[in-house]
């Protein structure tokens, strides 16, 4: 896709298709916008008139432009009420103006969208909606659904931006599709053994420095919460560790966990009925952000270190599975009682937590398809956020209010930890139904000792069974974006 950013009026303007954003209520037209429909010959006012186009938010128009105008075809925008304008407004409105572009067969298309915060952000924001909607992920299919036509220029109108705004979205995005393919790709192709081969091409491919641990190196480290999630699979763990160093001295050193379980059948505690046992493959949706971030960081170059942890393997069954009621010793030296193999990733958590802490890291993030009791409580589109320091939460919400990506806070309410006491070890696996999400992260939180620490619960977020604006049907790639602006804010 060829993104040029000009700031050429819409009137005088000339190409394919033109999609021009409008708010609600606010669909008299002036100025420039007047001259243009002029020269359309009412097009715009006609459209406008025959389809109802009131300008809310996610509502669209499309039409033919008759005559020997300079351009073929018109695309209105519903952009909402204009005091709620952000930049998620422009990444929405972008996604639709490109797919619905895209329906009607177009090859270039003029995108004319308000200034939200500055030209850059403006032309990053759209820039994202643009590649996010029209990414497609056709690695698996025998023939290619698509035919005929495709966009391929798009030109950024009234944005007197630079080319580095348009770089950098497309940067973020290549990172988001990373992630989206991890999580989409099926268990049978990916596992520990290519996650880590991922890694090797990250590192190879932006310099980053790379340790990856095999199954005795974790015994060494006394890894056994993680090792006794292993213990079953036939494909032996691989617990990676990416670092981006910037060339000068770092101005903060960060830590990002992502859980990677390539796939989860429950172990003995089997997933059966609603468990969803065959979308399990999604269950790895926190190592592949945290990847989809790495390969975004590698490329922009921030001057922070990073430090991108995977403690990477399946959750399976056979006759060396660990039992409902094993004791477990995690690197820290806490005893688990696991009185369910079904909440196995906070286990893998747990030993990775104990690793990123070692670094002496300004502060550490953990991202997990962990509860579905999160999901219970916020839905498909709202991560849960849990953190020891107000301020990483604060950076974590403002970051994600740039990118549009939803978190909620929650609380640790630390009575509820009674419920993992266990009598013969430190803790359970797991406490009573009832608040699951909070235990779960209450549980993590045994496993960070001083370094800042913030845990989120995306299992709602990472998969999507329908389009919404720039967002596609599928893996989302969900909190790449953020954990991006996090790292550079």
């Amino acid at each position: 896709m060829e993104f040029r950013v000009t700031d050429t009026l819409r009137s005088d303007w000339t190409g394919e298709t033109l999609a021009i954003g409008l708010f609600e209520n606010e669909l008299s037209l002036s100025g420039d916008l007047a001259q243009l429909d002029e020269k359309l010959a009412g097009t715009l006012q006609e459209l406008i008139a025959e389809t109802g186009f009131e300008g809310k938010a996610g509502h669209s128009a499309s039409t033919r432009v008759g005559g020997n105008s300079p351009i073929r075809k018109v695309i209105l925008i519903g952009l909402g009420k204009p005091e709620d304008l952000k930049l998620e407004t422009l990444r929405v409105g972008a996604g639709n103006a490109a797919r619905l572009a895209k329906s009607i067969k177009c090859e270039t298309l003029g995108i004319s969208l308000p200034v939200c915060e500055t030209p850059a952000a403006s032309t990053q924001a759209i820039v994202e909606g643009v590649e996010l909607a029209l990414y497609q992920d056709n690695r698996f299919k025998s023939e290619l659904e698509e035919k005929g036509l495709k966009l391929e220029q798009v030109e950024l109108l009234g944005l007197a931006s630079t080319e580095a705004a348009v770089t950098h979205g497309q940067t973020v995005c290549s990172g988001v599709f990373l992630a989206r393919e991890l999580i989409a790709a099926p268990a049978n192709t990916l596992n520990a053994l290519t996650m880590a081969e991922i890694a090797e091409s990250l590192a190879q491919d932006y310099g980053f420095e790379l340790e990856i641990l095999d199954q005795e190196d974790c015994a060494k480290l006394g890894m056994g919460a993680f090792l006794g999630v292993a213990q079953a699979a036939e494909i032996p763990p691989k617990f990676i560790h990416l670092i981006y160093k910037p060339e000068k001295a770092p101005r903060r050193r960060l830590a990002i966990v992502g859980k990677g379980l390539t796939f989860d059948s429950g172990g003995l505690n089997l997933k059966v009925g609603a468990s969803s046992i065959e979308m399990m493959k999604t269950d790895m949706g926190g190592a592949a952000a945290t990847f989809g971030a790495a390969k975004a960081v590698g490329q922009l170059k921030p001057d922070v270190e990073v430090h991108f942890i995977s403690a990477v393997t399946e959750n399976m069954i056979s006759g060396r599975a660990m039992h409902p009621g094993d004791f477990l010793t995690a690197s820290n030296g806490k005893t688990i009682e696991v009185n369910n193999t079904d909440a196995e990733g906070r286990l893998t958590l747990a030993d990775a937590l104990v690793f990123a802490d070692k670094l002496g890291v300004d502060a550490i993030v953990d991202l997990a398809t962990l509860t579905g009791a999160c999901v219970v409580a916020l839905g498909n589109d709202i991560a849960g956020l849990w953190s020891t320091s107000d301020n990483l939460a604060m950076e974590l919400e403002t970051a994600a209010q740039v990118t549009g990506e939803k978190l909620w806070r929650m609380p640790l309410e630390e009575s509820y930890f009674e419920g993992l006491k266990a009598i013969h070890a430190d803790m359970k696996n797991t406490g009573p139904r009832s608040g699951g999400a909070i235990t779960a992260a209450l549980f993590l939180k045994q496993f960070v000792k001083e370094t800042p620490w913030a845990h989120l619960d995306i299992a709602g977020t990472v998969w999507a069974d329908k389009d919404n604006g720039y967002k596609s049907t599928g893996a989302t790639g969900f909190a790449v974006r953020m954990l991006v602006q996090w790292v550079l804010s």
